[in-house]
């Protein structure tokens, strides 16, 4: 943040923060937390600062990112003579509290969120020095033992054990960063912290932790970096969590590992003070062995604007700092550099993460090092959600102004729709788009928009009007066909318009003319939804239609498997009944009195069944085709009905089938004929509509598009690897093909007892459009819920058929990828068999010329599809962008959630032709970059020992490595190939929302829960540091829930929860919470309730209790932690990419 906006204020830490009344957050620092093993994995290991460079870098080497002319930095200019440094010594933490909130505005993009060098904590409050002086360096000693810098430029060898080594114990995975250990993480005793405004002397005397938290002024706010300057105070530090301390520019060490118990240093320590303009002098040692030449250099004159501050050292900790509390040896002066072995550091409690140092043994004892970053002190995603949260989500969203950046999908707000798509349709990766592919190239940032184009709005907002022109159809560009729009430009009084795309100009219509006024727009404007708003729809002429001919309505056709596993699990029985119900809910028009979607039955084991249902027959009659070689459908007249007339005879029908097939003994599947017979049927009714196939097996029966077990976990970390992904024959995408030119949509829902190879059965449901739901092992007891609910969402669900989708851009940039489930004959249109309310499709955009900061960039989304009662429709979604020539204007108007959805499904794609490894490795490099050049180009000048992200930016390392760990990506033993195909599918069509919580999920702490109030507890972050034993915790993910029950939560709380008396009595095989009659019971049985309206599928409930067999499972979603798998912990990967950061700036 720059140095004068003000941040929000945060609650001081160990304050009762809002949202748990009364509750003092444990300060998650050394305490072994009982009964969780310290794991295995080492830390990351970066150069410890102070050492020479290694080699190259174990992994692919990173080129360095392409740069043009620098373009100029922005933020406010250094006043001549002064140094952009900031106003702490190392040791200062500055963790926000800042001044009084002020309405929101995005950071500048020089608000950098600096990590400081051990990343502040809480902890030995005479170390957080708010706007003080610096006390003398020599209180440090202890303050900073075991912990060893030096820089990158002395020439003090590196000591065994603390370059990039390889891990200790578990060699990384394909493609990991391996995790090599760091020194066992002792770590903060989480104290308060300090008030900002008191003269500095007071800092040093060790001030209660409940002192209020006085707010001076947002100037005399600085990160701890080394000198004064522009280190920014954090932007957020608000209800939640964890303020953490560092908002805005993490600055991390190359090892980002940091402080010690009870410490708390600034900036992450490099020799090279951040910030420093003269010769950078190395820092002290802290404690541990002494390496290097004495302090020396310049002294940097003061900071101008607080003049009240005494001289500090260029490098670090002044000499003038009094005795620091609670540290008993005082600082002897710069000391040589050697490897003796220095004073024993003060004894440490450890931390479940507490991890060795790879080569560590070799090390004499009293040389092991210890690090810990404080994870408060790294940027939350809960607390930049909070924030968010309070800064935005009391205000309508109006979408008039172009380029704006909207709320975070986690903010629930309103959206007022004044000519920009609302971002329940269109999201975009950055609002400020460079104006040329130079820039772009530089910046490495993916300009691209996740559209979901029928999204499904609140109550409170209008779906988006139908305006019909009648014959003559909507009015449309001449040259580039876009369609009217509010940012036409009417010329010649009105008789013509000049198109914001391509600039041809046309003739308008006699009907459609209307005068202009004296500002020149139509006096119609708020008349007309096409001149005045961001989406609306038109009503499409027959000229939009297949053939010339208007449509039929659609049709839905269930197709049941009733092979042995199907009819023995209870799973055709419960579709039978289920379906008797259901097909009173199929979607209709507005004020429709019943659906115009007509229905039809197939059973299939390895033949075919169709049944005749029409309404004039007293039994359903059943026609066999057992030349599965040759699908063709053996009746017409009867097959598709109307429900209400037919009734009778298919509840007939469902009444029988699990009868006529309850003995069977066919286990063999087909798959592919199934596919072509619903095909063929809704072909013959000429008209679109959409297959519901229950399926359980792996098609091995004889038939077109029989498949092979191919499955073979030895491929894994190979490069075949990506062949699991690719489907075992290209039969299913021909089919796919057909299947889209008839508008004939598949939703699959598998029951798999074993492998039945989703990478290729999911390529005509994903080709066409479609979903697939995966319920494995299926079991009526516990799945029943699941499925019924994900089965009767899909029903009923809005969704357009037959349709096809065109982006069209101003000139200057073009559309050049797409991601999502859907079909490309050509480079621009994306065709869609089915498209429902919960499907996205991911477009990236290139420039093919440059742009101009005045007209900015348009994009038009149009969709053409045919609704649900059969009416042809025109939907369009319109959104206008800023353009820039500085970077800077880039970085503060990027969304980092949409961000992580477009990095997630490219690399989700990329599996496919390459090995995971080299997709890991790209996407790390591609950040890597984006945040390289926002440091070359936009922070102010500091140390390489400082990570600096942009505020727009902080959580892209958390989520990142949210990525890289997903099942997909580097999968543990337990997660089957089925399991990867199928995640990879999904995610491919999510929305930001759903990718945002799936790679992130939400963690709330249920005993916080305050039951008369609607409001929901805060979340915590995703760590097991951050579970209490005497908790329940609600985890949720969009695809699970799991209700975590600590071993020493009080009994009156599972008695009220769980109706049984004592922790040992709590069944983990429960799917479903007891209905009891108590305040509490209905809370959070209303916060499940609400969780599973929020997500487009059914979560399965799991219970798990702590040391349980679940348990691990549910450890597997803190994405904070390592994972079992390999993955890195948090402040591992952050200490990774501050490595491959510099590396690249270097």
């Amino acid at each position: 943040m720059s140095v004068n906006q003000q941040a929000h204020v945060g609650p001081p830490y160990r304050q009762p923060q809002p949202g748990y009344p009364g509750y003092p957050q444990p300060g998650y620092g050394g305490q072994q937390i009982p009964g969780v093993p310290p794991s295995q994995y080492g830390a990351y290991n970066g150069p410890v600062t102070g050492y020479q460079p290694m080699g190259p870098p174990q992994g692919s080497l990173r080129a360095p990112p392409a740069s043009g002319a620098p373009p100029p930095t922005s933020g406010a200019p250094v006043p001549p003579g002064q140094p952009a440094c900031s106003q702490f010594g190392q040791g200062d933490v500055h963790n926000g509290i800042p001044a009084p909130a002020v309405p929101v505005q995005r950071p500048s993009a020089s608000q950098q969120y600096m990590l400081s060098t051990a990343s502040a904590a809480v902890s030995q409050p005479a170390a957080f020095q708010y706007a003080s002086a610096p006390t003398s360096a020599q209180q440090l000693t202890n303050h900073m033992a075991g912990m060893q810098i030096g820089s990158a430029s002395t020439s003090a060898p590196p000591p065994a054990g603390l370059g990039y080594g390889p891990p200790t114990s578990v060699p990384p995975a394909s493609g990991s960063f391996g995790a090599t250990g760091a020194g066992p993480y002792a770590s903060y005793a989480g104290q308060g912290p300090l008030p900002h405004g008191l003269p500095p002397t007071s800092l040093s005397q060790g001030l209660p932790m409940a002192q209020p938290a006085v707010s001076s002024p947002p100037s005399a706010l600085h990160l701890p970096s080394q000198a004064p300057g522009f280190a920014p105070p954090p932007m957020s530090a608000a209800a939640g969590v964890s303020p953490y301390s560092p908002a805005a520019g993490v600055s991390a060490s190359p090892m980002m590992q940091g402080p010690l118990p009870g410490q708390a240093t600034a900036g992450l320590l490099t020799s090279q003070p951040n910030h420093a303009t003269s010769p950078p002098p190395p820092p002290p040692p802290m404690g541990g062995p002494p390496t290097g030449p004495p302090m020396q250099g310049p002294l940097p004159p003061t900071h101008p604007s607080q003049p009240r501050y005494p001289l500090q050292q260029n490098g670090s900790f002044g000499q003038n700092r009094g005795p620091q509390p609670n540290y008993n040896a005082a600082y002897s002066g710069p000391a040589n550099y050697g490897s003796q072995p220095g004073a024993p550091p003060p004894p440490k409690r450890l931390d479940p993460d507490s991890i060795p140092s790879p080569h560590l043994n070799e090390l004499p004892p009293q040389q092991k090092p210890r690090h810990r970053i404080d994870p408060d002190a790294i940027p939350s995603p809960i607390q930049v959600i909070e924030d968010d949260r309070n800064n935005r989500g009391s205000e309508p969203f109006i979408t008039g102004v172009r380029g704006q950046v909207p709320p975070l999908v986690t903010t629930n707000f309103l959206v007022k729709d004044q000519g920009n798509a609302s971002p329940r349709y269109i999201r975009c990766t950055s609002y400020n788009i460079p104006c040329t592919s130079d820039m772009a190239k530089q910046s490495q940032v993916p300009l691209a928009a996740v559209i979901k184009p029928l999204a499904t709005l609140p109550s409170e907002e209008a779906p988006p009007y139908l305006v019909d022109h009648g014959e003559s159809g909507p009015i449309r560009c001449n040259r580039c066909k876009a369609y009217m729009c509010p940012f036409m430009q009417f010329i010649e009084g009105g008789r013509r318009f000049q198109c914001c795309f391509c600039s041809c100009v046309t003739e308008v219509p006699s009907h459609y003319f209307q005068h202009l006024d004296h500002t020149g727009r139509r006096v119609d404007y708020y008349d007309r939804p096409e001149l005045s708003l961001g989406s609306y729809e038109f009503l499409a002429t027959v000229d939009y239609c297949k053939n010339n001919k208007f449509p039929n309505p659609p049709a839905f056709i269930f197709m049941i498997d009733v092979s042995y596993n199907a009819v023995r699990s209870g799973l055709v029985r419960l579709i039978c009944e289920e379906l008797k119900t259901l097909l009173d809910y199929l979607p209709r028009e507005g004020n429709m009195e019943e659906s115009a979607i007509r229905v039809g039955f197939v059973t299939y084991n390895k033949v075919l069944h169709f049944y005749n249902v029409k309404s004039s027959l007293a039994q359903p009659q059943m026609m066999v085709v057992c030349d599965v070689a040759d699908m063709f459908v053996p009746l017409l007249d009867g097959f598709l009905v109307n429900v209400n007339e037919s009734r009778a005879v298919f509840t007939s029908l469902l009444d029988q089938i699990p009868e006529m097939f309850a003995d069977t003994r066919e286990t063999e599947t087909v798959f592919g004929p199934v596919i072509q017979a619903g095909m063929e049927a809704l072909k013959a009714a000429e008209c679109a509509g959409k297959l519901f196939i229950f399926h359980t097996s792996l098609p091995i029966a004889e038939a077109p598009g029989k498949l092979k077990n191919r499955d073979d976990k030895k491929l894994i970390n190979t490069d075949k690897e990506k062949t699991l992904f690719q489907p075992q024959t290209s039969f299913y995408s021909n089919l796919a093909k057909e299947c889209v030119a008839q508008g004939c949509c598949v939703d699959l829902f598998l029951f798999p007892n074993q492998y039945l190879d989703v990478a290729t059965l999911g390529v005509v449901p994903y080709q066409t459009g479609g979903s697939v739901y995966k319920y494995a092992y299926f079991q009526v007891e516990t799945d029943q819920e699941r499925f019924l609910n994900d089965l009767r969402r899909d029903v009923q669900k809005e969704v357009g058929f037959d349709a096809v989708m065109r982006v069209r851009t101003s000139t200057g940039i073009r559309a050049t990828d797409f991601f999502g489930a859907f079909y490309m004959s050509n480079t621009t249109d994306v065709e869609l068999a089915g498209l429902d309310c919960d499907k996205t499709i991911t477009v990236e955009f290139k420039h093919d010329d440059k742009l101009s900061e005045d007209s900015g960039a348009l994009l038009q989304c149009a969709v053409l599809y045919t609704s649900c009662a059969g009416q042809r429709r025109l939907r369009i979604h319109n959104l206008s962008l800023n353009c820039c020539t500085q970077l800077a204007d880039l970085y503060r108007n990027c969304e980092t959630d949409t961000l992580i959805n477009f990095l997630a499904k490219f690399a989700y794609r990329g599996l496919l032709n390459n090995p995971v490894k080299t997709v890991r490795d790209t996407l790390i490099n591609q950040c890597a970059q984006i945040l390289a050049c926002y440091r070359k180009n936009c922070a102010s000048p500091s140390s390489a020992g400082q990570l600096i992200l942009p505020e727009c930016m902080k959580l892209l390392p958390v989520y990142l490595n949210c990525v890289l760990k997903s099942d997909v990506l580097q999968p543990g033993s337990e997660v089957t190939t089925d399991d990867r195909s199928y995640i990879r599918q999904l995610v491919t069509s999510m929305d930001v929302a759903e990718t945002n919580v799936f790679f992130y999920p939400r963690l709330l702490p249920l005993t916080k829960v305050d039951v008369n109030s609607d409001s929901l507890p805060t979340a915590i972050r995703n760590s097991e540091e951050r579970l209490s034993k005497g908790d329940i915790y609600l985890l949720e993910n969009g695809l699970n829930i799991f209700l975590w029950v600590g071993v020493n939560v009080q009994q009156g709380l599972i008695q009220n929860l769980f109706g049984v008396s004592s922790f040992s009595q709590i069944s983990s095989s429960m799917c479903a919470l007891p209905v009891l009659d108590n305040p509490f019971s209905k809370k959070v049985q209303s916060i499940i309730d609400m969780f599973q309206a929020q997500r487009s599928r059914y979560m399965k409930l799991m219970i798990v209790k702590q040391e349980d067999k679940l348990d691990l499972l549910f450890k597997h979603f803190l994405v904070e932690d390592k994972s079992l798998n390999g993955g890195a912990s948090y402040v591992d990967f952050l200490c990774h990419m501050h490595k491959e950061i510099r590396q690249l700036l270097s």
